[in-house]
């Protein structure tokens, strides 16, 4: 494989665990042990590492190496607050088009969801959940609002790896949350779906602020 191909493996690979928070904020990536989970070369990582720390979902360490950023709780409500503005409009646009395909396409990643879920595979789940966001603005049929969502680089919010397996809770409200958007769209009732996708995002944000005392930006 060519070394552009190799870097642009790394960086797709680190890029999707770092959104869906499978890779945490403040988590250390080594470079040696990445190369050796991805089956590239150092350089390789390397050069994807820099080009997250360009899009800011990265940071050099003060005695080297490399970080996932971690978020303060400015930066959460500001994650919290363009989710909002983006996943609303698109929300809106596919209400109009009234597109069952579309429809079909949320209920199977919710079924996607679901079935990791159920088998314990909770990475499979976290890249699921992501997966059904993204639909939703692909769904949208609209390349700027795309393109704003993807630069943008927003990740979700549940930090469920390393969490105790009590917290199963948290994956079964994500799923009845998932479900009850795409059933609102179905059932042509845009004000419900809009208010499901509220208070998911805001669940959401809860849960990290919840998660451990965050600083204030300073």
């Amino acid at each position: 494989m060519k070394e552009n191909s190799l870097a642009a493996k790394a960086y797709n690979e680190l890029r999707k665990k770092i959104l869906s928070n499978q890779l945490v904020s403040g988590t250390r990536l080594k470079e040696s042990d990445w190369a050796k989970k991805m089956e590239v070369n150092r350089m390789a990582v390397r050069e994807a590492l820099n080009r997250l720390v360009g899009e800011k979902l990265v940071v050099p360490g003060k005695n080297g190496g490399h970080y996932v950023k971690s978020l303060t709780a400015d930066n959460v409500r500001d994650i919290r607050e363009v989710r909002e503005i983006l996943e609303l409009g698109a929300l809106q646009l596919v209400f109009k088009k009234n597109n069952k395909q579309h429809i079909e396409i949320l209920e199977s990643i919710c079924d996607d969801f679901t079935a990791m879920v159920q088998g314990g595979y909770l990475n499979g789940a976290c890249e699921a959940d992501v997966k059904f966001h993204e639909t939703l603005i692909d769904c949208a049929g609209n390349e700027k609002l795309k393109d704003l969502y993807q630069n943008s680089n927003i990740p979700l919010f549940h930090q469920k790896l390393g969490r105790a397996q009590d917290d199963i809770q948290d994956y079964e409200m994500t799923d009845l949350e998932h479900r009850g958007i795409v059933k609102a769209l179905k059932d042509k009732n845009l004000e419900l779906a809009k208010k499901t996708l509220l208070k998911h995002l805001g669940r959401g944000e809860k849960i990290v602020l919840d998660l451990k005392s965050m600083p204030k930006n300073t």
